[in-house]
Formats: structure tokens, C-alpha cells, sequence
């Protein structure tokens, strides 16, 4: 099997599991493609292409069914695309400045992958206990909330930025203990948040020549199909198990990766 054929099975297999479980795309196609021998940089910046142009189909999907809270995608917004640009530009000054750049990036993703994996494993067991609900409301009406929310952003942005990795499941968790979101608004506002972020990163990461075009057009080829086919079986799959599992896989490939 080619080296095209290959990427593309990976791509249906990522669109697969994320049709079928929810699981971000991006914990589990960045530590794909270094498993494949892509270089740690260039997995960043082909993830953020792919990423932006999948959750773009989602976001108008959503914006057409009234989906979106705009005011806290303004506000999130607001504090994470710039900082998602810094964080890419942080990618660039490492490739620039360390001869060790990608393997200083390959344990900065690996931190974030096992964050990310643990978080999501924590609210899969919150919402088994009926727990995962709204403790705060940081809706973003005046300029004290709104400040807020822009800074917590603007942290998640960082690290999307540098990794890749954080735009759904970390903002996901602010909207779900800190909004009154509907659980249908909360996704629909998760997701178009995260396109803006990580199309801003995407344009970065083109910039500083991380991006295989190729690649990315490979992946794609499959993930469409993948996500179709995945999101047919969500509803006689045993997505919670599944879930777990491929968040367990992830926590010990970030692991693995830091210890690396």
C-alpha cells in the first residue's frame, strides 16, 4: 500500500470513529500521522487544515439550525485567535532558534493529548453519574465576564496553536460548567468557535510552511465517507465504551510521547 492509500485509510478511520463517538478529531489524527513518521510540526499544521475544513461543514450545518450562541463565540474568540496566531508563531521561532524543535513540540503535544484524554474521560464519568451540568454562569454580558472568557480562550488558543490539539474538548468543558447553553447550542457553539481558532491557525501554520497540501487532501478523501458511515452506527454502537477506550489509547500515546 502506498504512502496516499495509507493517509487516506487513516483519514476514514479518524472520520470514522469520530462520526461515531464525538471524540475530537484532532487527539487522534496528530498522534496518528507522527506514528506514520510525519514530523511532529508538520502533523500540527496538516491537523489544523483538516480540522478547519471538517468543522466548517459542521458549523453551517449548525448556524442553519439556530446552534450558535454568537455572543460567547465573539467572546472566546476574541482572547484565542490572536493567541492561537502567537502559539503558531512559537512554532515557527522553535524551528527557527532549536535544532531539538521537534522533539521539544512532539512532548508539548504529548502533554496536551494526555490533558485532553484525561478531561474527556473525566466528564464521560460525570455524565454516567448525572453530574456533567452548569455549576457557574460566566455568560459574557458585561465587560467583566466577557474579559473572562476572552482570557480563557485566549489560553486554550496557545495551545491550539502550538499543538493542535484542545479547541473542542477544553472549550467544551468551560461551556458546560460555566454557560446556560442547551446541550444542542453548546455543541453547535463549541464548533464554530473552534473553526474560527483553528482556520486563524491554519493560516499561520501555511505561512510557516508546516502544512502538507498533500496530505491533507489525502486525509480528507477518506474522513468524508468515514464520518458519514460513523455517524449512521452512533445510534446502535456502544459509543460510551468505545469513547473510553480511544480516550485511554490517546492518554498513553500522549504519554508515550512525553516520555519519548
Amino acid at each position: 500500500m502506498d504512502f496516499s492509500a495509507t493517509t487516506a485509510l487513516v483519514g476514514l478511520l479518524v472520520g470514522f470513529f469520530v462520526g461515531l463517538t464525538g471524540v475530537g478529531g484532532g487527539v487522534l489524527l496528530a498522534p496518528a500521522l507522527i506514528a506514520l513518521g510525519i514530523q511532529p510540526t508538520v502533523a500540527v499544521g496538516t491537523d489544523m487544515v483538516y480540522g478547519t475544513l471538517t468543522k466548517l461543514v459542521a458549523t453551517l450545518r449548525n448556524i442553519r439550525a439556530g446552534r450558535v450562541n454568537w455572543r460567547w463565540v465573539g467572546a472566546l474568540a476574541t482572547g484565542s485567535v490572536p493567541a492561537g496566531l502567537v502559539g503558531s508563531l512559537v512554532v515557527h521561532w522553535l524551528r527557527s532558534h532549536h535544532a531539538d524543535a521537534e522533539g521539544i513540540l512532539l512532548k508539548a503535544l504529548g502533554a496536551v493529548l494526555a490533558l485532553a484524554a484525561t478531561l474527556s474521560l473525566v466528564g464521560e464519568l460525570l455524565k454516567y453519574k448525572g453530574l456533567l451540568h452548569s455549576r457557574f454562569d460566566w455568560t459574557p454580558t458585561d465587560r467583566r465576564s466577557f474579559a473572562r472568557v476572552a482570557l480563557f480562550g485566549a489560553a486554550i488558543g496557545f495551545v491550539v496553536g502550538l499543538t493542535s490539539v484542545g479547541s473542542g474538548s477544553l472549550i467544551a468543558l468551560l461551556l458546560v460548567f460555566g454557560s446556560k447553553l442547551a446541550p444542542r447550542d453548546l455543541v453547535g457553539t463549541d464548533i464554530a468557535h473552534a473553526t474560527l481558532l483553528v482556520a486563524a491557525a491554519s493560516l499561520a501554520h501555511a505561512g510557516i510552511g508546516t502544512v502538507n497540501w498533500g496530505l491533507a487532501a489525502n486525509l480528507l478523501c477518506g474522513s468524508i465517507p468515514g464520518v458519514l458511515l460513523g455517524s449512521r452506527l452512533m445510534d446502535i454502537a456502544p459509543a460510551r465504551p468505545l469513547k473510553v477506550g480511544m480516550c485511554s489509547l490517546v492518554w498513553l500515546a500522549g504519554a508515550r510521547m512525553l516520555l519519548t
